[in-house]
């Protein structure tokens, strides 16, 4: 997601934050509040890393954004700083700050190839465990099980290679066209866009690749082929 202020990445363990270090700071709060409020499925309980870039960050400021995120359920885990100011304003509310180094223009590249450019997302080589969310703003990928009490946000589609017992919610942006996949499909709850669908309990049946979609106004599973 972005808009030119402030840039919101999902990565393996969190959120990534960018905000734009030449525009006002109250203004990109405002819109950042704006952006949460508007997808809270998306963000819900994420740990969130903020990179302000070369700005100078007073304490009140960094202050103010944490308190921002913590009302909305939201934890602030890192800084991303290449100011020695918001380095001391992290320290000052025990945040842990990592100093970026000054961005230098990327070279010109040659033309590229759009049919060669692919979505980004997140590849998984384990099992996420009990308390474990991942957040993406693409696809997110598991090679290994998804237990119960785990949970994945994606905004494209959700693909696990191996069991999926947990939380899912697809196309959480707002994609309808988003596809859930495992090899064993009985999770706790499946969302995809705004449709959800709950796995009736103690069903016994036989595990196989299955997919999950939305058709005719409502989430269908049918075999992975």
């Amino acid at each position: 997601m972005h808009d030119g202020f402030v840039t919101i990445k999902g990565v393996k363990d969190g959120i990534h934050i960018v905000l734009d270090p030449n525009e006002e700071w109250q203004r990109l709060l405002t819109d950042l509040a704006a952006r949460i409020d508007k997808q809270s499925s998306f963000f819900a309980g994420a740990r969130i890393t903020l990179d302000v870039g070369a700005r100078p960050v007073r304490k009140d400021e960094l202050g103010s954004a944490k308190a921002l995120l913590e009302r909305r359920g939201l934890t602030l885990a890192a800084v991303i700083t290449e100011s020695g100011t918001t380095l001391e304003s992290a320290s000052a509310l025990d945040l842990r700050a990592n100093l970026a180094a000054p961005q230098t223009p990327a070279p010109e590249t040659a033309a590229f190839n759009p049919e060669e450019d692919g979505t980004p997302g997140v590849l998984i080589r384990r099992t996420l465990r009990s308390g474990r969310t991942v957040h993406s703003q693409g696809h997110v990928v598991v090679v290994g099980d998804v237990n119960p009490g785990a949970a994945i946000i994606a905004a494209g589609d959700v693909i696990v290679w191996g069991r999926l017992r947990g939380t899912v919610h697809a196309g959480a942006m707002g994609d309808e066209t988003a596809v859930v996949c495992a090899l064993d499909m009985h999770p706790t709850q499946l969302r995809i866009a705004g449709y959800i669908s709950i796995s009736p309990p103690g069903k016994q049946r036989k595990p196989k690749p299955e997919t999950a979609l939305i058709q005719n106004g409502q989430i269908i599973v049918e075999a992975w082929n």
